[in-house]
Parts: C-alpha cells; structure tokens; sequence
C-alpha cells in the first residue's frame, strides 16, 4: 500500500526557515528519521516544500485559467512538505508517523493519506487505460 504522508504547514514553517540551533537540532533528527525509514524499505521519496511566497496556483474553470500568486492564507490548509511510502498497511504507516521527530516548531500536524491505485477503479478502468498507465509508470520509474 503507498501512502503519501503530508507534513501540514504553520505560520512558523510558511516565513521559511532559519538557521537557528532548533533548525539544526530539527534537521538532525529528520535525517534520524528519514534513515530508519529507508532502513525499513518504505521510504520511497520526501522532501520539504518552500513556503508559499514561492509558489503559484493555476485556477481553472470551463476553459480559463487564472494564475494566482502565493503566499496562501489558511496555514492549516497547506503542506510544507511530504514523504511518499510503501507500507503494508495503513496501521503501519500511523506506527511510523507517531515515530516522527515534530517537524515544526510549535504544534503541528502529519495526514496519511492512501495513493489511488488502478485496481480503485474497477470497471472504470479499461485495458487502453491501463496499457497507458504502465507505459507512463515506466517512464516515470524508469522500469
């Protein structure tokens, strides 16, 4: 089961950070973290995410689109940063993150959430799309 793990953003995380002793001593024991991680074989990618003075969001509708510059409001509605894992389970995945060092300053919150996978669709998904789906996955990993 993948599952991608969504460290949500703060007020702290969204002015970016600094190089302060909690930064360091925070940095330290994500990369503790991160190595058990991969020790276990789950750890398929994570990284952090800048804050959202950085970023961009694209608004569609019908056939428009507007571009709409950061920073966001709503700090509890943003992600600062992310892991994707292959676990076997969803209990698993909540072992592990109750294991994570708090990746901010202040309280903070981590959402697990389950990856959709082909079999999800059922009979929605139809042999072209799933030829299509592993053509690109291929691409992608490299297989």
């Amino acid at each position: 089961m993948r599952v991608m793990v969504l460290v949500k953003a703060t007020a702290w995380s969204e002015q970016g950070f600094s190089p302060d002793a909690w930064t360091r001593e925070m940095m330290a024991a994500m990369g503790k973290f991160n190595d058990a991680l991969r020790a276990a074989g789950i750890l398929v990618m994570g990284e952090g995410l800048k804050p959202t003075s950085h970023a961009k969001r694209v608004a569609f509708d019908g056939a428009g689109r507007t571009v709409i510059d950061g920073p966001f409001a709503n700090t509890n509605e943003l992600v600062a940063g992310f892991w994707l894992w292959d676990v076997k389970d969803m209990d698993e995945a909540l072992a592990w993150v109750k294991r994570c060092p708090n990746p901010m300053l202040g309280p903070s919150e981590i959402e697990i959430r389950p990856l959709l996978e082909m079999a999800d669709f059922g009979e929605a998904l139809t042999p072209e799309v799933a030829e299509l789906h592993e053509r690109v996955g291929e691409k992608m990993t490299g297989r």
